[in-house]
């Protein structure tokens, strides 16, 4: 496995820093708004202490994994904690401006395609992942739903005991309250458009 991070375009790099400062100016708000301690939410989400203050203030960009934690701790979308924008007849996502997170290995990234709000209950993801990378996702919401379409490449999804190989053009439907594993077994990079649909309890 590779652990370079996979290009979104070329000649563009993307804004982690502003990626750090929206989670972290979020997860302020959120916590405060419940009179939550960073203690409390380290319980609920799993993650550190020292990791949720460090996002808090803006000085380390989280990884896909850690917003998805923080956001079920939370009980929100997790859209919600990337920005607050709001809202317009029309937005345009230029790519240089677009939020993108990365796995801690870097060989699966994901960016939003939609202004993200904490009542959106569908979102559309692109994601990419490297040659022989694997992705673990964990169990989201339950009635949550994954729609993904493979766009280049070929992935293998892992549910449950079920794996599903896609090439290009292929799709898949499923329910993601339940761990789930993305894996690209070919030699060049797979890219994927992603659908998310959460249920009533989300």
């Amino acid at each position: 496995m590779t652990d370079s991070p996979v290009p979104f375009r070329q000649g563009v790099a993307p804004k982690s820093e502003d990626l750090a400062i929206a989670v972290g100016e979020n997860l302020r708000r959120m916590r405060n708004r419940r009179n939550l301690s960073l203690d409390g939410l380290a319980k609920l989400s799993g993650v550190s202490r020292a990791m949720l203050n460090q996002i808090e203030l803006g000085r380390s960009a989280p990884t896909i994994n850690l917003v998805f934690k923080i956001a079920r701790a939370f009980e929100v979308p997790f859209s919600a904690l990337l920005t607050s924008a709001e809202p317009h007849t029309s937005k345009v996502m230029r790519i240089t401006e677009g939020k993108v997170l990365k796995s801690v290995s870097g060989t699966f990234s994901t960016r939003a395609l939609f202004p993200p709000d904490a009542d959106r209950k569908v979102e559309f993801y692109e994601l990419r992942l490297a040659p022989g990378g694997v992705e673990n996702a964990e169990a989201h919401a339950p009635g949550t739903t994954e729609n993904l379409v493979i766009a280049e490449g070929a992935l293998e999804v892992d549910i449950g005991n079920e794996t599903r190989t896609l090439a290009t053009g292929d799709a898949i439907l499923f329910e993601a309250d339940r761990p789930h594993v993305y894996r690209n077994p070919s030699k060049s990079a797979a890219l994927a458009y992603l659908v998310m649909t959460y249920g009533s309890r989300q």
